[in-house]
């Protein structure tokens, strides 16, 4: 019913940027907080960072200062511009939804199947 599809991951330099985006799609009410978290292997998925529906953005520590989250409502895409990448910044990217399907009264959390962000020299 609901999709999370993500894109812009690749390779790149150390000091390089990159834009990761991720569309929301299928029946769809609403859309509430919307996120990124990413894995490594051997760790814990962590949120990197999220954006209320109101705009409100929340950072983990190493994300602030150089990752920008940011949302287009009417596109129900969120999108994650990430500079100055290091290789600590290696990981796959998950995007996340909280989700009010057109047939249910709840918000739910959807996932992304991921993408792959490398950073190596």
């Amino acid at each position: 019913q609901v999709q999370l599809v993500e894109s812009g991951g690749d390779l790149v330099l150390p000091g390089g940027s990159l834009r990761l985006s991720c569309a929301a799609s299928g029946s769809i009410f609403g859309i509430n907080t919307m996120g990124w978290y990413r894995r490594t292997p051997g760790k814990q998925r962590e949120l990197v960072a999220d954006i209320t529906v109101g705009g409100t953005t929340n950072y983990v520590d190493s994300a602030k200062g150089r990752f920008t989250i940011s949302r287009d409502n009417a596109k129900n895409t969120v999108y994650l511009q990430m500079h100055r990448l290091t290789p600590e910044d290696t990981a796959v990217y998950y995007c996340s939804a909280e989700i009010r399907i057109r047939s249910g009264p709840m918000f739910t959390k959807y996932w992304g199947q991921g993408t792959q962000v490398t950073v190596s020299s």
